[in-house]
């Protein structure tokens, strides 16, 4: 299709530079949807029409702003034509209304039936318009406030210039929408990419839901901007472990991301690839005052960075402030507003400010970083006092709770999400600020309640004050009861409700105890349970205190990894005795492991946690093997010192009872391995990038020892780790399979290589069966008492192992009876190495506590 030229359709009133040269892109890629692509030349003649339609002489044009095409094209044709554009949101019937009362637009441009309308309401403005006068954004993303930030051409194009610097925009760059167009923020993402030619992947999709993610990988789109309620959604959809090959880097402004979090993304970025921008502004400044170099965010997560370029920085003293250093932060630079409209006489109205009064608190540090620290405006009076609430919102966070508070009349108002005790958040906030717990107001809230730029609507919740009741935790005694459950399972006494197991250090060991009794607790087992934070577990309709203690419903679930482990290790002692042979358990059980490393050791935290993670499962492994192997040496002369550094199938393969072991050295030397490869910086970022592929690419290297394609099996006797440990990484594998084809590529897999291991068919078709239980069924059906005895078995596994050889040989006459010795022994075992680890841990907890401290 021919492109029109410009100059014929366009009023003779100058435009802004980047909109004025949409044609100068040519065919690339402007916008993306899912509906296809649109090039700048395509975009510039549909922008050419609409201004067209817009007229020639300035008005006042409304555009309901939205991420769609009909308002890009809106928006900028108005600025193109040299109208003075009000972008207002959509969706808010009452806000929209409110705006068009007060300022009486000329035009009004937005949806309609059919598509959109623009509905002239006059031939000539009503109004006398500023010649630099531009664009009206109400601040902060607020809606129907008659209060509106007056910005200028020269504010727009400048602030787009500056932010397409210091992020270093490319014509090949494409941003996702995530934040609306009406938003100044979100609206700074569309103008700075427009100014250097890249494209916008323009959806108003959330980041929450899938449909997004499927957009942003077949757009390969390479950037998106969030505010600190983005990542609380990133958290809860599992970016961390997202395959996003074209992501470059992303944004972050709108409000305080807590250093810690900073820290974490700053990481993850460094991980897998791409930088993280941590930025500071307001609707005041075009959108950008400073911005946080990428490589600065881990070393100063705190800070807001440095200025924009052709911005600069500096402090008003603040008389009642403690702390000399501080200061209101005020900014100059060429994106500072006009000035405020209050009513249409404003828009008459010249420059009438030349810099920009912030009203944060901040300070510069002594590596010349601007850092905020508080705001001016937030403090609230209560009862003679002075509260900062960013404080009180600090200490909540430093508890587990997302929370807002404002002031209100006479009371300070705390809005916390989720589930929580009244009583004691109240009591914490009220002795953190000096204020009487009666001056506490704390509203119990499913959501905090939230602008369209994801701040806190302050309005909102002072309105949710004033008309309600406060309000109960949504099912506390249910939520108390699962903390106190896993406080006891976990040992921890840090449990909240927004914790979940695998953020509380749970490991494959105390994953079968709590796994067993949280099905006898809900009724059920939620998929991927060990993910999901306490407050999200909710009982089933047959979970009771009835079916609790026996009576009513007895057939469960049970998970299918505990089963297994279960199973096995009777399969293990049992064919030891041997009261009956049925081999292979010990194969599956490596299986099962390689499973359960995916599950608690690759968790989202960043490499060193990781590392931790790891530490800390072989210590549970080696200590207590050690210890037993010790104390067998200590009566007898069964074991060498081979066999108690865990060497022997390296250094002494030929000992007699060296081999007993050989399933805890395959283990060790397998975490070991893993620890030393993921400890490697370029091995985690693909680690994390591609979660499923990874261990199928070890599988391949480990099958290497199974089919001993050099040769070295029969000469050296290589160790189990190097000749079984393809089922370990298939474990992994298998756990990892997202969808029908990667679980039948990992069955594949299996079945292909099992067969021909051991050359006993039986024992083979018992490892194939237990794998495709593992990878298809998460659960199996139970009964009560069946998940009780498989729990127990599943989680002193271990522990029977280890001790069943000092057992059944005594017992070889009564082959029954030496199953069940030998069962209880190792059941004994470990209870007596939890013990021994809570004393352990109450010790290290009592020396580090401070003195006089409570719990």
């Amino acid at each position: 299709m021919p492109v029109t030229p410009l100059s014929p359709l366009l009023p003779a009133v100058g435009g802004l530079p980047f909109v004025r040269d949409l044609a100068a892109h040519g065919d690339r890629p402007a916008v993306v949807t899912r509906d296809g692509e649109l090039s700048y030349a395509d975009l510039a003649e549909r922008v050419a029409r609409t201004a067209d339609r817009l007229g020639v002489g300035r008005r006042l044009v409304l555009v309901v702003g939205a991420n769609t095409v009909d308002s890009l094209v809106a928006y900028l044709a108005a600025l193109h034509a040299g109208h003075p554009v009000l972008l207002v949101p959509g969706g808010h019937n009452a806000a929209l209304a409110s705006l068009v009362d007060a300022y009486d637009p000329d035009v009004v441009v937005g949806p309609a039936e059919g598509g959109w309308r623009i509905e002239h309401r006059r031939a000539a403005s009503a109004h006398d318009l500023h010649p630099d006068l531009a664009l009206l954004l109400s601040t902060s993303g607020s809606t129907g406030s008659p209060k509106l930030v007056r910005l200028s051409q020269a504010n727009l194009q400048a602030n787009a210039e500056s932010i397409a610097g210091y992020l270093g925009i490319r014509d090949t760059d494409r941003a996702a929408t995530t934040l609306p167009l009406h938003y100044c923020y979100g609206l700074s993402v569309v103008n700075s990419h427009l100014v250097r030619g890249a494209a916008l992947v323009l959806t108003d999709l959330s980041v929450a839901d899938t449909c997004f993610w499927e957009l942003f990988r077949d757009a390969r789109a390479t950037t998106f901007a969030g505010v600190p309620y983005t990542f609380d959604l990133l958290d809860r959809v599992g970016f961390a472990a997202m395959d996003l090959p074209h992501l470059r880097y992303v944004t972050q402004a709108g409000g305080r991301l807590a250093p810690d979090r900073v820290r974490r993304y700053a990481e993850l970025g460094r991980r897998a690839g791409w930088d993280l921008f941590v930025m500071y502004g307001q609707t005041e400044a075009t959108a950008r005052m400073a911005y946080l170099p990428p490589d600065l965010a881990l070393d100063h997560p705190a800070a807001i960075g440095v200025p924009v370029p052709g911005g600069a920085f500096r402090l008003a003293p603040v008389a009642d402030h403690p702390d000399p250093d501080v200061g209101e932060l005020v900014y100059a630079g060429p994106n500072v507003m006009l000035g405020y409209a209050h009513s249409p006489a404003d828009l008459a109205l010249g420059r009438t400010v030349d810099e920009l009064h912030t009203g944060d608190l901040a300070r510069r540090t002594a590596d010349g970083l601007w850092e905020i620290v508080g705001r001016r405006s937030r403090f609230a009076k209560i009862l003679g006092l002075r509260i900062d609430p960013q404080q009180i919102e600090a200490l909540l966070a430093a508890h587990g709770f997302s929370a807002t508070c404002a002031g209100g009349d006479d009371e300070l108002i705390v809005a916390v999400a989720g589930a929580g005790d009244p009583r004691r958040l109240r009591r914490l906030v009220a002795d953190e600020v000096g204020l009487p717990p009666r001056a506490v107001r704390i509203l119990l809230l499913a959501e905090l309640p939230r602008l369209a730029s994801g701040k806190p609507d302050l309005v909102a919740l002072r309105g949710l004050a004033a008309a309600a009741v406060e309000a109960p935790a949504p099912e506390p005694a249910a939520a108390g009861d699962l903390c106190r459950l896993y406080a006891e399972v976990l040992d921890r006494t840090d449990v909240t409700p927004d914790l979940s197991f695998v953020d509380l250090g749970g490991d494959s060991l105390s994953y079968v105890e709590m796994s067993v009794r949280l099905e006898q607790e809900l009724g059920h087992l939620p998929a991927n349970w060990h993910t999901l934070p306490i407050a999200e577990l909710r009982p089933s309709a047959r979970a009771g205190h009835a079916d609790r203690r026996g009576v009513g419903p007895r057939r469960r679930s049970l998970e299918t990894s505990v089963a297994l482990r279960a199973a096995a290790i009777v399969l293990i002692v049992g064919s030891h005795i041997p009261l009956f042979t049925i081999t292979g358990g010990a194969h599956l059980l490596l299986a099962v492991a390689g499973f359960n490393f995916a599950r608690f050791q690759l968790t989202d935290a960043g490499r060193r946690d990781r590392l931790r993670q790891v530490g800390a499962s072989l210590l549970r492994v080696v200590l207590p093997t050690t210890a037993w192997i010790g104390a067998v040496m200590l009566v007898s002369d069964q074991y060498e010192l081979s066999t108690l550094l865990l060497v022997n199938s390296i250094l002494r393969p030929d000992v007699p009872d060296g081999w007993h072991f050989w399933f805890v050295e395959a283990l060790v030397y397998l975490l070991v391995g893993l620890a030393a490869l993921l400890g490697l910086r370029r091995v985690d970022r693909w680690e994390r990038r591609h979660p499923f592929a990874f261990p199928l690419a070890l599988t391949a290297l480990a099958l290497l020892g199974r089919y001993d394609v050099f040769g070295l099996d029969a000469r050296y006797d290589l160790p189990s780790a190097l000749v079984a440990g393809w089922l370990f990484t298939l474990g992994w594998a298998a756990a990892r399979a997202d969808g029908v084809r990667q679980r039948l590529l990992v069955t594949g897999a299996v079945a292909a290589t099992v067969p021909g291991f051991f050359g006993e068919p039986w024992r083979e078709a018992l490892i194939v069966a237990g794998f495709a239980l593992l990878t298809w069924k998460p659960t199996v059906p139970s009964l009560a008492l069946v998940n009780k005895v498989a729990g127990v078995l599943a989680a002193s596994s271990l522990y029977i192992y280890l001790t069943h050889w000092q057992v059944y040989p005594h017992l070889r006459d009564l082959p029954l009876v030496a199953l069940a010795a030998s069962i209880a022994l190792g059941i004994a075992y470990a209870a007596l190495v939890n013990r021994v680890s809570r004393w352990i841990a109450a010790w290290r907890s009592a020396r580090h506590e401070p003195a006089g401290a409570t719990r």
